[in-house]
């Protein structure tokens, strides 16, 4: 074989192994902007805690429990020093308790009434949209690299790099449940 060659031949791989590894850091790039995205409407519903708390407080002295919860966990999330896997336990969490409030809210007619609540539930609902439309692009990011890190032969770079695979963001067990749209027609 020439030198010629065999420097062809070098160079080709090295190409390759370059493009490989930077599709990785793409990827990897998309699911930090997708958890960026998250972290900025999870912001936004943790500021909206303290105000929903307290439009609900005189309300709901059955559901204390709840409430304490609610900023125990607003708390937590505001404190920062928190691990991507610790985010999405935590926003599970969080979307059980205001799941569990939402329920506990049909009990209480003069609350459903009242115009601050009101605006504030409707503030609550947009940034729950908003944060499932960015778990749904979180999670096509991580399918997406998560493919990258477990696919040959980009998997041999991925770990010689030290990349690892990402958990994506699930749904709480509560909401996986039906509606019972009767006992909805029943109230």
């Amino acid at each position: 074989m020439s030198t010629g060659l065999i420097i062809g031949i070098i160079a080709a791989v090295a190409l390759i192994l370059a493009l490989m590894f930077n599709s990785l850091i793409g990827k990897r790039n998309q699911v930090n902007n997708a958890f960026a995205s998250i972290d900025a409407y999870l912001k936004k519903r943790y500021d909206l805690v303290p105000n929903l708390v307290a439009a609900v407080q005189t309300y709901m002295q059955h559901e204390k429990s709840t409430l304490t919860e609610i900023t125990e966990l607003r708390a937590k999330a505001i404190s920062g020093n928190l691990t991507d896997d610790e985010k999405v336990e935590l926003n599970n969490k969080m979307s059980k308790a205001l799941h569990s409030i939402n329920v506990a809210v049909e009990n209480y007619p003069d609350l459903k009434a009242n115009t601050n609540f009101l605006q504030l539930q409707a503030a609550l609902n947009e940034i729950e949209e908003q944060l499932s439309a960015a778990r749904r692009a979180f999670n096509a990011a991580v399918n997406s690299y998560n493919n990258a890190v477990q696919m040959f032969p980009t998997n041999i770079i991925a770990l010689i790099m030290g990349f690892k695979s990402k958990a994506y963001f699930e749904i709480i067990e509560a909401e996986r449940q039906n509606v019972n749209v009767k006992d909805l027609f029943s109230k």
